[in-house]
């Protein structure tokens, strides 16, 4: 991908299968450096934002469009939450903050592609900054549907057959990373506890807590 020189310092995303706990995680692992002094944004994809909550709904299948529109949507999400300068990624980063992100492009390339070309899903997002470090938590897709089955809510996409052809195409994506990006794997059928540990041990190495 064209954006493999570009990096993110003290960008930190989590990625994994629904239900694989990378929320979780995500909120552990900022916690852990707001608790240490450090300044931390933590934010997810989709965000919030007016394209964000459009993005919910046709998740949730309220809307319809098509598999390409929807990876348009997710790229537009992803500038704004990148570049928007009151609350951005880059802004935060540059201002020597750690950021913590449930998601980025990875999630868009495993899951867009199912229904899209994948060198289309990657074209799109091929000019998007690749971040320092992606955690990958591993879970078995069965373990995930396990996890989820008790939602209230349910995306369209949170079915065994679906989830086992993301996890497939995450393998794909990790491929194509950038040699500048530190990809780091942990076991999602861990407890929450043990994982918490083992992110921050990992993650401490690389970005270091704030000095007292």
């Amino acid at each position: 991908m064209k954006n493999s020189e570009n990096i993110l310092q003290n960008v930190i995303v989590f990625e994994g299968l629904d239900g694989a706990g990378t929320t979780t995680q995500a909120n552990l692992l900022a916690q852990k450096y707001r608790n240490s002094g450090s300044s931390v944004l933590l934010t997810c994809e989709p965000t919030n934002s007016e394209i964000g909550k459009l993005i919910r709904q046709i998740l949730r299948g309220d809307i319809k469009i098509t598999p390409r529109s929807l990876a348009f949507l997710f790229a537009a999400d992803r500038d704004n939450h990148l570049y928007n300068l009151v609350d951005g990624i880059v802004s935060a980063a540059e201002k020597g903050g750690i950021v913590v992100s449930d998601r980025y492009f990875f999630s868009s390339l495993a899951y867009q592609s199912i229904d899209a070309p994948y060198s289309e899903v990657e074209i799109i997002n091929s000019l998007f900054p690749f971040p320092e470090i992606v955690i990958y938590i591993d879970t078995p897709p069965d373990v995930c549907i396990d996890r989820i089955a008790n939602r209230e809510i349910r995306d369209d996409f949170e079915t065994l057959e679906f989830q086992e052809k993301v996890y497939n195409l995450y393998e794909k994506a990790f491929c194509k990373m950038s040699n500048k990006t530190h990809l780091i794997r942990f076991d999602g059928t861990l407890n929450i506890a043990v994982l918490e540990r083992e992110i921050f041990s990992a993650v401490s190495q690389i970005i270091s807590i704030a000095s007292p």
